[in-house]
């Protein structure tokens, strides 16, 4: 049986963030469809600014596409990954901030059987997905994005502000050495830094690609930050500067994820 019309262009989609560029006989070959459909279905995404369409195929957009839907079909397994060794650093009875992105929406599923946690939030759509009755969400209010199904500005900053004591659970858009984690967007950078700032805990999660470029807006310094969790050991030069940082480094062990080494335990050449 073929893929349903919707499923058919995440698909495509999906290759597209992948890839970054696909093409119409290629996606006719990997989907079993004509190339009239492969076609069609390229144009109607492209009406829609989900691709651009170029000779015989479509690439991504250019002007970033920074929604929650586009960057949560990159990475995806990378992301689960990450999000379920997080989860794992939850117990019962905390108080956690969980930000709006797509690595720290992963954590969901592993969160509903954890009791009596408190968890605030800026993102509606995660709220939304933490319906166990075990769990207590504290939403906070804002301007709405809908575009990401959160919030953000001044009336956010200032609901976090009467907060302490939590753990913060933050991604990152892209790291760097000399900068520290960065955002795509200033409001989210805003936010994310105050959540780090009144916590008393701050862990980032950032899948491997994370490691390779930095974004354009600083959430924090690194001295920040107590902990990393990622899906796979960063290269030696990252494990050595995160190592002088006393900061921990926890990743899947030979794909394991019930054994994540830590830097403060490896040894690196």
């Amino acid at each position: 049986m073929g893929k349903s019309t919707k499923q058919r262009r995440q698909a495509i989609l999906a290759d597209v963030y992948r890839l970054g560029r696909v093409s119409i006989r290629e996606m006719a070959v990997s989907l079993e469809i004509s190339e009239a459909t492969a076609r069609r279905d390229l144009q109607d995404l492209a009406r829609y600014g989900k691709v651009e369409l170029v000779h015989g195929g479509a690439t991504l957009p250019h002007k970033g596409d920074f929604s929650f839907h586009s960057k949560g079909m990159r990475n995806v397994e990378a992301k689960r990954i990450v999000g379920q060794l997080a989860a794992d650093c939850v117990n019962d009875g905390d108080l956690i901030f969980l930000d709006s992105g797509t690595t720290c929406f992963q954590m969901a599923p592993y969160i509903q059987s954890k009791r009596s946690v408190s968890i605030i939030v800026n993102s509606a759509r995660l709220a939304l997905e933490l319906e166990s009755a075990d769990l207590n969400v504290i939403l906070l209010g804002g301007q709405y994005r809908p575009e990401r199904m959160d919030t953000v500005g001044p009336m956010t900053i200032a609901a976090l502000d009467q907060l302490r004591g939590f753990t913060a659970f933050v991604g990152t858009d892209g790291l760097s050495m000399d900068f520290g984690p960065t955002a795509n967007d200033i409001e989210s950078a805003y936010v994310y830094r105050k959540a780090i700032a009144n916590s008393r805990e701050s862990i980032l999660l950032a899948d491997h690609s994370k490691f390779l470029n930095p974004s354009l807006f600083k959430i924090d310094g690194f001295e920040a930050i107590s902990k990393i969790i990622t899906d796979q050991r960063p290269s030696d030069e990252w494990m050595r500067f995160l190592k002088g940082l006393q900061i921990k480094v926890v990743y899947p062990k030979d794909q394991d994820l019930s054994c994540a080494e830590e830097a403060s335990n490896v040894t690196t050449n």
